[in-house]
């Protein structure tokens, strides 16, 4: 194994003489690309996983060969050397610093002794999976700019590594091939249809019958979802799966569109966009050599916006099945039926078989955002359980005749505002989940996060919907959220956060531990009778899977969001996981009492990559907390409306990524902490761009110099009013201006 690892510095080596007069230095120190447009696609010599070796899985239990771990995707590690009994002695071997302090959600895949790995903007890591030291790194040069295109953060969750090559999506939507051993590009294909919309990809690709598939996101921006298969070998296309239908008066694409074409009744969602883009879950079935896609919300979210006429809005919040040669569909089943709340079904797929009411099955497993579990025949689509995991207020259950949910009527928010369950976020996130088959339960990072929905005060006043070219298109109010959270706040449920072990043919807890952040890290089961998860406090915690009990626990200092995985090498077993938040829960940020704060807040949101062992005595040491006191702010001059005006604003362009009510989560710069300089740029910064290439684009296309002028006259107004409160100068901060 080391000798391999040893063959591997050696060719990486020899790659970077070769690229020495090739290639200019790239922008990022930590990241040295070795990649070369006329290099001769080199031979595979390492990262040799191909079908028959993910099939077989079970008989390399070292290795983590996919990204679920094997096609199944269970996320259930055999390996039992670190168990209830060893757990205590378990410690940090290494860790590698990511060189950033943005989101880390990847899934490492370990194999032969290398592990590979991305970071936030698309970057490609190998390292030695035993020393962490860096065998090669691939930049992709994602545009900074491109920052803004992302609804949830610069975020990736992998690569796959096939056929001696390691395959890549990258942020503005290309998929690349790189050779396994030295991070040389091989090829590079551009998957957008579309550039200008607002799509990007942050999911991991997937490989199977010689083919990657890949996926994209943006649908609250305004795009059409759709799945294209590539050939492994050359990049080529193989087919493209359509999500949602497209311009009516074009033909369809493929037959399966005049069967959603049917579902989609009044207005004109192919100019909005219609979503349905496929962002994380594209799961391969080698049973019945077909590929499941897991199908994400609407654009805009309000079907009464996106389909006044009604109907279900297929594939929306779908889990769609397909020919894994051909791209054509075996069968469909639609979680949420005209989707109305962001409830996508993009969450981890995972297969098993399962003895259901007498009969053996081979089922296929879902925790999507909508609050309800899933257990589906994978031979033709056919409902057997659909038991809620979380707390669900929209619906009042899954009728199982019809396998539609049954709306509450009492939630309507289409007149009046309503606080729902799940919100935005869902019941259960992307963060990956645990399949126990032996127990006959499935470890589960489960929330209660509540949302208020009310319709878009644009379209109440008028009856009319614009799309918003440059900004997100949801068609509930944003601009004004503050105030509607404010005007409800009595009424608001408590969010939480739980993980759990949930029987998925029961309904039935076995046990919940509840965490006092509803925003936590994905899920490992392991043979040796431990479940491992991460956490917002920055806590990575051993559980005992038969009852919950907490049994070994690490401070990173770092919230946590990304998977644990484990593997073996010569004979030792390893846990590895990355540390950084940020991803969905940007617009949240500072969380109010009773929910605690994030580790990222007060230590800072440094990306690390983690890796433990029994006897591991390597130090992480204990950082400085942040210094979060607040800058004395000039006298404000502005009016109310002016201020007022800034809200509306900051709530339409700026508070998805800095934060509700100018309240950074601790990822990205907090605007009532900016320096001097910064408010001396602050027009530069927005609307000439200073900044793109760290990720704050300009705006100038959608905002104004008087915009700008009343947004900073709004974060001002924010500042000082925290600002007073902190030194104790008053009891509560004004928080909107709107009336």
């Amino acid at each position: 194994m080391r000798a391999l690892i040893t063959v591997v510095a050696i060719v990486v080596a020899i790659a970077a003489l070769i690229l020495f007069v090739q290639n200019e230095p790239t922008s990022d120190p930590a990241v040295t690309s070795a990649t070369s447009e006329d290099l001769a696609a080199p031979t595979a010599t390492i990262g040799l996983i191909d079908d028959a070796r993910i099939n077989n899985a079970e008989s390399e239990p070292g290795n983590w060969l996919a990204y679920g771990r094997t096609y199944e995707e269970q996320r259930f590690s055999p390996l039992k050397q670190i168990n209830r009994e060893t757990v205590s002695e378990l410690g940090l071997t290494w860790s590698r610093d990511m060189g950033t302090n943005r989101v880390q959600e990847a899934t490492p895949i370990i194999v032969d002794g290398v592990m590979f790995l991305t970071s936030s903007w698309s970057r490609v890591f190998a390292v030695d999976a035993v020393t962490g030291d860096q065998l090669w790194a691939y930049d992709p040069k994602v545009p900074g700019e491109w920052g803004r295109r992302a609804c949830c953060d610069v975020v990736n969750r992998g690569v796959a590594v096939y056929q001696g090559r390691v395959y890549v999506a990258s942020l503005d939507g290309r998929l690349i091939a790189l050779d396994a051993a030295t991070g040389i590009k091989v090829w590079e294909v551009d998957t957008i249809i579309d550039r200008d919309r607002f799509y990007t990809i942050t999911g991991a690709p997937r490989a199977a019958k010689g083919k990657i598939f890949i996926g994209n996101g943006g649908a609250e921006f305004g795009v059409r979802g759709y799945v294209t298969a590539y050939d492994a070998e050359t990049g080529e296309q193989v087919w493209r799966f359509y999500t949602v239908p497209g311009d009516p008066s074009l033909p369809f694409e493929h037959p399966e569109m005049e069967l959603a074409a049917e579902t989609w009744k009044g207005g004109e969602w192919w100019k909005i966009g219609g979503g349905g883009t496929v962002w994380n879950s594209i799961v391969y079935d080698p049973d019945f050599d077909q590929i499941y896609l897991g199908v994400g919300n609407g654009s805009p979210w309000t079907r009464v916006i996106r389909s006044p006429g009604g109907g279900d809005n297929l594939f929306l919040a779908s889990i769609v099945a397909l020919d894994a040669d051909t791209g054509r569909m075996n069968w469909y089943y639609q979680t949420t039926p005209g989707d109305n709340w962001d409830y996508t079904a993009v969450q981890d797929i995972a297969l098993a078989d399962m003895t259901v009411d007498g009969v053996d099955r081979k089922v296929l497993l879902q925790a999507p955002k909508n609050g309800f579990f899933y257990v589906i025949d994978r031979a033709d689509g056919k409902l057997l359980r659909a038991h809620p995991f979380a707390t669900v207020t929209w619906a009042t259950h899954v009728d199982m005749e019809t396998g539609r949910p049954v709306e509450n009527p009492d939630l309507n928010y289409l007149e009046k505002e309503q606080w729902i369950l799940p919100g935005p976020l869902g019941a259960h996130n992307w963060q990956a989940m645990s399949v126990d088959t032996a127990a006959g339960v499935v470890y589960l990072p489960a929330q209660d996060n509540p949302l208020i929905y009310g319709m878009s005060e644009e379209w109440k006043a008028s009856g009319v919907y614009k799309r918003n070219e440059g900004g997100w298109n949801l068609g509930i109010e944003i601009a004004g959220i503050a105030q509607l959270l404010l005007n409800n706040l009595e009424d608001q449920p408590t969010p939480k956060g739980y993980l759990k072990a949930f029987d998925p043919l029961t309904g039935i807890d076995k046990w919940v531990v509840e965490i006092p952040h509803y925003w936590n890290g994905g899920v490992l089961g392991t043979a040796g009778g431990l479940v491992f998860q991460g956490d917002a406090l920055g806590y990575l915690t051993a559980y005992n899977k038969d009852n919950g009990e907490a049994l070994w626990q690490f401070n990173t200092y770092t919230s946590i969001l990304a998977p644990p995985v484990s593997f073996m090498i010569d004979g030792i077993q390893y846990v590895s996981i990355l540390t950084g938040n940020g991803g969905g829960d940007l617009f949240a940020g500072e969380p109010l009492p009773p929910v605690s704060e994030p580790a990222s807040l007060t230590y800072g949101n440094y990306g690390k990559l983690l890796t433990f062992k029994i006897g591991g005595d390597a130090v992480l040491e204990a950082p400085t907390a942040v210094d979060r006191s607040i800058p004395e702010q000039p006298v404000l001059t502005a009016s109310i409306e002016d201020i007022a005006r800034g809200e509306r604003l900051y709530g339409t362009y700026c508070g998805f990524c800095h934060g509700l009510i100018v309240r950074s989560g601790g990822s990205i710069s907090d605007l009532r902490r900016i320096s001097d300089a910064s408010h001396d740029a602050f027009d530069k910064i927005v609307l000439e761009g200073l900044m793109a290439s760290a990720g704050m684009a300009s705006f100038a296309d959608v905002l104004t110099t008087e915009d700008t002028a009343r947004i900073h006259d709004y974060v001002r107004a924010r500042a000082s009013e925290d600002r007073e409160v902190a030194l104790g100068n008053q009891d509560e901060a004004r928080l909107t201006w709107l009336q």
